[in-house]
């Protein structure tokens, strides 16, 4: 797999030490949180993540798209995983892989919001502000990245190189 990476962005090293970092910034401002990890992409960073946060934290995992079949984002946010508890009066920390448009992360916080969550804020690994298409506030961030195809540590292509310990750039080769 490794043959079909460009050029590598951060390293497993590099990912760890911000990912701690993130952990101690998290600790500071909550007493406790409620985490949802959204799925696929985020899990790899949302072991990690919440495995250094040095307070009480709830798990949850939703799994959401805006995209559906397309590669162009729909603006309409489809949850395909819900929440298994109720939210009403919590702290939420949505833990994503990476925020590109914005589309799909603002309207997951403000139906979160609507929900009755005392307060929504967002840690993401990584944001590619050059494709944002909406404001979004990002609290706690690992990256920010150029528009390149990346993929490792959960960030795949058709599904593969998730596991990649690094987070690098696909050779177009692979997916043109």
């Amino acid at each position: 797999m490794t043959s079909d990476i460009e050029k590598i962005l951060y390293t497993e090293k590099e990912i760890h030490s911000r990912v701690q970092e993130m952990g101690e910034e998290i600790s500071k401002e909550y007493s406790e949180i409620y985490s949802v990890g959204i799925l696929k992409g985020a899990s790899i960073f949302y072991a990690d993540l919440v495995r250094a946060v040095k307070i009480p934290v709830m798990l949850d995992f939703m799994m959401v798209s805006s995209y559906g079949a397309e590669s162009v984002t729909s603006g309409k946010v489809d949850i395909k995983k819900d929440l298994e508890r109720d939210i009403s009066g919590k702290d939420l920390l949505i833990v994503e892989d990476i925020i590109d448009t914005g589309i799909t992360m603002k309207c997951l916080s403000k139906i979160l919001k609507e929900r009755g969550a005392k307060s929504v804020k967002i840690a993401a690994l990584l944001s590619k502000p050059d494709r944002r298409e909406v404001e979004v506030d990002i609290d706690y961030l690992g990256f920010s990245v150029p528009d390149e195809f990346l993929v490792g540590y959960g960030l795949d292509y058709a599904e593969k190189y998730r596991n990649l310990p690094f987070i690098g750039v696909l050779k177009r080769s692979v997916y043109e």
